[in-house]
């Protein structure tokens, strides 16, 4: 019987709000876990970036990345570290940079989900420097008519990049002629043109953090401080649970721990919109109310992993998905399917018992930590960071207002 000493690493890029809050409340916690006859400690540590040997050690055993879907040898790092040195890391890196939007949609058409009608259409220009690029297009590249594509998927429609995310070069198109010119404008990306879901009754961002949900009613009109609302029952019992089913399943399929899914809700009917988010919004700018439950959500998951050595799954495997796709199941008994091979490779059970042993004070300890003046400077920081000097006081006090109100209901 000894002490073991678990180190997380978190690697960043511009995070300054949840790193400080997660370090902070990791502290405090001092977590001392039995498990196997052994005391578990835990380190916390942010990874640098630097030139790394191909045979090199590591020494986390969990790293937290919000930096490998756009910062390439962080990237590489990871996965030479989960293949080498048996580290767990959410997300995967093959499927996070290998399944973007397109995949995804077609992935969950597979298996029933109700996607908006969607066609994808070659880039209005290309890079130059190619030379086969001239006789691939002229031999087999076919002219189409935008304007009968746009009738075939219907008006309003989106036209959006078929990867990517943070409402890059989305564009609402009412009529054939704001599509042609959405197009004309799109460059050399690869393009979606989807049907807009109109009329709406809801619109519901949800979070996934390994088996944690979390729903959101969400108001893209909005600012952008105000887009995530703080309403509350705006769900029956009945659509949260459909709704955690949703994107536990679209998390666990392509190995994403850490994800949003939004949804609309028109006829009753729920339409999953947007949901290759993995590495998704974690500011308190943009969370505020909601930002301590996402904390608590980085700390439960990662000490759940790190502590358990729960065991990275490099590969997908589709095949118990598609199975119940197949089989002649309602939708909702299918994702009943999905939800069980979720929560069978997300340990939903032995999570939720682990943090009912072991993180029970997390509650009471985070709590605390957003009352005091250093988490409000953590906040005043990442609103330094992004607003004009002149709002910065207004929008701490903005954002810390709505956290203040997250603890007043919390105590109730």
């Amino acid at each position: 019987m000894g002490e073991i000493t678990r180190k997380i690493g978190l690697s960043l890029g511009a995070d300054i709000c949840w790193p400080a809050s997660y370090e902070t409340i990791m502290r405090e916690l001092d977590l001392k876990i039995p498990m196997g006859g052994d005391t578990i400690r835990f380190e916390v540590e942010r990874v640098s970036i630097e030139p790394f040997r191909l045979r090199a050690d590591c020494q986390y055993d969990v790293v937290i990345d919000r930096l490998t879907h756009w910062y390439h040898t962080s990237r590489e790092w990871i996965k030479k570290a989960v293949l080498m040195n048996d580290i767990y890391v959410f997300n995967n890196p093959w499927s996070l940079q290998s399944m973007e939007k397109h995949t995804a949609y077609c992935a969950m058409i597979h298996l029933g989900m109700p996607i908006p009608e969607t066609w994808l259409v070659p880039p209005k220009q290309y890079p130059a420097g190619n030379p086969d690029l001239r006789p691939t297009l002229h031999q087999y590249a076919k002219l189409f008519d935008l304007g009968r594509l746009g009738d075939l998927v219907g008006y309003p429609n989106y036209v959006k990049p078929y990867d990517g995310g943070g409402w890059r070069s989305v564009v609402k198109c009412s009529n054939a002629e704001d599509l042609k010119a959405a197009y004309e404008k799109s460059g050399t990306d690869v393009m979606h043109v989807q049907k807009a879901v109109t009329p709406s009754d809801r619109f519901v961002r949800t979070i996934g953090f390994g088996p944690q949900t979390r729903h959101i009613l969400y108001d893209p009109h909005a600012p952008l401080h105000q887009r995530y609302t703080d309403e509350k029952d705006f769900l029956s019992e009945a659509e949260s649970h459909h709704l955690r089913k949703v994107t536990m399943t679209i998390n666990a399929f392509f190995g994403w721990e850490f994800n949003s899914c939004e949804c609309m809700r028109q006829g009753g009917v729920w339409h999953p919109i947007d949901f290759a988010n993995p590495c998704p919004d974690s500011q308190v700018t943009s969370l505020h109310y909601h930002f301590p439950w996402l904390v608590k959500a980085y700390v439960r998951w990662s000490v759940f992993c790190a502590a358990t050595r729960r065991p990275m799954r490099r590969t997908l495997d589709w095949a118990p998905f598609y199975a119940v796709a197949e089989s002649e199941a309602s939708y909702e008994e299918k994702l009943d399917g999905y939800e069980a091979i979720a929560d069978e490779r997300l340990e939903t059970e032995r999570f939720e018992s682990f943090c009912a042993e072991h993180l029970a004070h997390l509650d009471e300890v985070t709590w605390e930590f957003f009352g005091t003046a250093v988490a409000r400077d953590i906040v005043r920081q990442k609103v330094a960071a992004l607003y004009p000097a002149h709002e910065v006081e207004e929008f701490t006090e903005h954002f810390w207002s709505r956290i203040q109100t997250w603890r007043d209901e919390e105590s109730a």
